[in-house]
């Protein structure tokens, strides 16, 4: 048991915004490289702000009703980046998750299920992105949380305009 009271999880977390992403997967999946990919797209302006919580190793705690994510103190502030090492950088102490993403996920497909999309963490409903082995993980994630769902009608929802990042606009298809 931990500080918090809490055993690690093999995992890396991302504070976007105001949300952490939770990066689970298999060693060697591509969990630090999404993590770094997400800092890099918070400083393009693709998303919002993006900070380090965790890489490899972090605390998971359902906490209210809520699934808070902290760093493993000991690599607090460090990162993986293949081909480079180990770095260090600037990381948040806590966030709540917004979004979980599963890579090589056995369960991952073009068109996925309602059931596919959310998944039950110590007992807290989260979004999910299952994403199967050799995807690109980094588009999908952007995608989810710059853009709304699309309503059963077929129709984008009144609030896919709005927002941040690179949005899809109406006149898209019809130029």
């Amino acid at each position: 048991m931990t500080a918090h009271g809490n055993a690690s999880s093999h995992a890396s977390a991302v504070l976007v915004g105001e949300r952490a992403v939770l990066i689970r997967g298999p060693s060697g999946s591509g969990k630090s490289r999404l993590a770094f990919d997400l800092i890099l797209a918070g400083r393009s302006g693709q998303i919002p702000d993006a900070v380090l919580i965790g890489d490899d190793r972090i605390h998971i705690q359902a906490v209210k009703g809520d699934l808070v994510v902290r760093p493993v103190r000991e690599l607090a502030g460090l990162i993986e980046i293949r081909g480079l090492g180990i770095r260090r950088c600037a990381f948040a102490e806590q966030a709540v998750v917004g979004l979980l993403v599963d890579l090589s996920a056995e369960d991952a497909e073009r068109l996925p299920s309602a059931g596919a999309l959310q998944a039950n963490v110590q007992g807290v409903k989260i979004p999910r992105i299952p994403i199967g082995k050799g995807f690109a993980p980094l588009p999908l994630v952007v995608a989810a949380l710059t853009l709304a769902a699309s309503s059963s009608s077929g129709e984008p929802a009144v609030d896919c305009w709005k927002g941040i990042g690179n949005h899809i606009t109406p006149t898209i298809a019809t130029e």
